[in-house]
């Protein structure tokens, strides 16, 4: 099973830590755009700060971002584990799974981000504000710059197994599962269902969607689920305790959408 999940935009500090080794990260046929993405994302933070925060899309107090990619190369590095932070990352707490289920976690999750393109948790990465949605003056937007290497390295990655794609849209747009690999992915939408009126009504929650997506891993994590394939993860889910629905796909090489169903949102 291969985790696709977003970063967070806020992330903790780099700490103290022996500086990034690009050598070192995951995904080495990525090697190249990671190199391309930092040289230029430091040389434009080294440069005009206004012109920084404008094309990373901050406002006058995220100043101190600006010069946190600036210092990246020499900045120290921790596991990406620990540098993602907010509602997802605090709802999957890595940090409180046990032995073997973090030994899952590292080689199950990868984390979609504009800067490297794609890390596995354990990756020693530093702080860093670069979305996927930022157009770099050299190279573009970096969601399509990202594409074609993401093409080559990913479905590598994925093995022969299940995909469970928890991006958010801009991430997604860096690499979409194709052909038979499509049919192996499943993506996953929370809904709240509440009655009003003595009818049942069913909305899309969007904070408290990163929240349930980060239990849901977590609770496949500490079971020790390894779904061949959307069906079986369907299975494992309600196993599980959640209520989950299917758009199986109408046609070969496309997704299936999951729609895990909530009462109450936390």
């Amino acid at each position: 099973m291969l985790v696709l999940l977003p970063p967070s935009e806020g992330k903790a500090a780099s700490g103290r830590g022996a500086p990034l080794k690009a050598e070192s990260l995951s995904l080495p046929g990525l090697a190249g755009a990671r190199a391309a993405v930092l040289d230029e994302l430091v040389e434009l933070c080294v440069g005009d700060e206004g012109k920084a925060r404008e094309v990373l899309g901050l406002s006058a107090g995220l100043a101190g971002e600006v010069a946190k990619n600036a210092e990246l190369k020499a900045a120290g590095a921790r596991p990406a584990g620990e540098i993602y932070t907010g509602v997802l990352y605090d709802a999957l707490g890595l940090d409180s799974l046990d032995a073997a289920a973090r030994k899952r976690a590292g080689e199950a999750l990868l984390v979609f981000s504009g800067l490297w393109g794609a890390v596995r948790i354990g990756d020693r990465i530093p702080s860093y504000r670069c979305s996927m949605g930022v157009k770099l003056p050299g190279l573009g937007a970096l969601g399509a710059y990202w594409r074609p290497w993401m093409a080559d390295v990913l479905p590598e990655a994925a093995g022969d197994g299940l995909v469970l794609d928890l991006r958010s849209a801009a991430y997604a747009a860096a690499w979409k599962p194709k052909g038979e690999l499509a049919s192996r992915t499943a993506t996953v939408r929370v809904l709240h269902a509440r009655m009003v009126d003595g009818v049942e009504k069913r909305s899309v929650v969007s904070h408290f969607n990163k929240a349930t997506k980060g239990r849901l891993v977590q609770e496949l994590l500490r079971a020790g689920a390894a779904p061949a394939g959307p069906a079986e993860l369907v299975e494992a889910l309600r196993d599980l305790g959640f209520v989950v629905e299917v758009a199986a796909p109408d046609k070969a090489g496309k997704a299936w959408q999951l729609d895990v169903v909530v009462t109450e949102i936390h």
